[in-house]
């Protein structure tokens, strides 16, 4: 097995949804595991000076209809959620408070069950009970993720993710690094499958 594959994803991002419907797959073919990273785009945004893509109408628009245009393609149901855009700290901070308790497979089932409710079933993630529900479905214990995900050492590790993100050259989501090689973007993807092909081929 050789050394796992960084994804970095955002929940509010629609592009990280559809990447997270098929990264474990394609790493998985190539012999790879995944490490699910959350961060907070805002944060790599402000650290950029670039608007997050809604608030630029012209942009905007074409965004909505190229992801229409790629869920369809893909066979991947889609919708935007209520309520978007938001500012996603929760689901970040839930994460990574089971991954601490309950091990990184539990977190990154949390985090593909938390995208799949938002951007297919139009559940609203912005809602600690809703959380807690969706992990309570993978056996974490309700009230013990409510408390967790308020304490300032969770709270300041999701803030670190990003930061630490940053630094290892991440400028959006959804963001691939394997062994050192960076793709940014679900349209990426097939670079990133022949980068592994090789890799795996020349090991």
């Amino acid at each position: 097995m050789q050394e796992p594959i960084d994804f970095y994803f955002d929940f509010i991002s629609p592009y990280a949804y559809l990447a997270t419907t098929r990264i474990d797959q394609l790493a998985a073919a190539h012999g790879r595991k995944v490490r699910w990273r959350p961060v907070l785009l805002v944060t790599l945004f402000q650290a950029m000076g670039n608007q997050p893509t809604p608030l630029v109408p012209l942009k905007w628009r074409y965004v909505q209809h190229d992801l229409e245009r790629s869920a369809r393609a893909a066979g991947i149901p889609y919708r935007l959620p209520p309520g978007f855009p938001k500012l996603m700290v929760d689901p970040g901070r839930a994460m990574l408070w089971i991954e601490e308790h309950y091990g990184s497979d539990k977190a990154a089932a949390f985090a593909r069950n938390c995208m799949r409710a938002s951007f297919a079933d139009g559940v609203d993630i912005d809602d600690k009970e809703v959380l807690a529900g969706i992990a309570a479905a993978l056996g974490v214990e309700r009230a013990a993720l409510l408390a967790g995900m308020g304490e300032s050492a969770v709270k300041a590790r999701f803030k670190q993710a990003s930061e630490q993100a940053m630094e290892q050259g991440v400028c959006g989501v959804p963001f691939v690094i394997a062994d050192g090689e960076p793709f940014w973007g679900n349209d990426r993807f097939d670079q990133l499958e022949a980068w592994l092909a090789a890799q795996r081929q020349a090991a």
